[in-house]
């Protein structure tokens, strides 16, 4: 970590890719038990939170670019986690959904992504938590 004194520590920006890092290294390392990565489980999450997606809808929402989404997102399908489905709407647009075996792991990485939220939570506070959020909301 650079040292406290170091003139970049005091930007907000540097702060924030920080405390990002952190966070990401941490729940990296307890997601590994479970041979998952952090971009595996935000597209988890983010198909198990929806009614199928679309590859543009969900890169959008897990902050990865489409040609990192669609790799990542063929592994998934190999491993028998995601299943393309055709829209009945527009057979030229495919959704993505979770199968039973992306819901069941789906459920075991959230109990590691909860954890580390409540953590987050207990060593900030309920309030900085909410106002945090609210701050980072107005940044995106």
């Amino acid at each position: 970590m650079a040292r406290s004194n170091s003139p970049i520590t005091s930007y907000l920006s540097y702060s924030l890719a920080a405390a990002h890092r952190k966070l990401h290294v941490d729940l990296s390392r307890e997601l590994k038990a479970l041979g998952v990565q952090v971009e595996t489980w935000r597209v988890l999450q983010s198909l198990q939170s929806a009614d199928g997606l679309t590859m543009g809808e969900l890169a959008e929402i897990v902050l990865l670019n489409p040609s990192t989404l669609t790799k990542l997102v063929d592994r998934m399908v190999a491993d028998g986690l995601v299943h393309r489905q055709l829209s009945a709407e527009d057979n030229r647009r495919v959704h993505l959904v979770l199968t039973d075996l992306g819901v069941d792991l789906c459920t075991k990485v959230m109990r590691h992504v909860d954890a580390q939220n409540d953590m987050i939570i207990e060593a900030i506070g309920e309030e900085k938590a909410m106002v945090l959020r609210e701050v980072l909301d107005t940044l995106r």
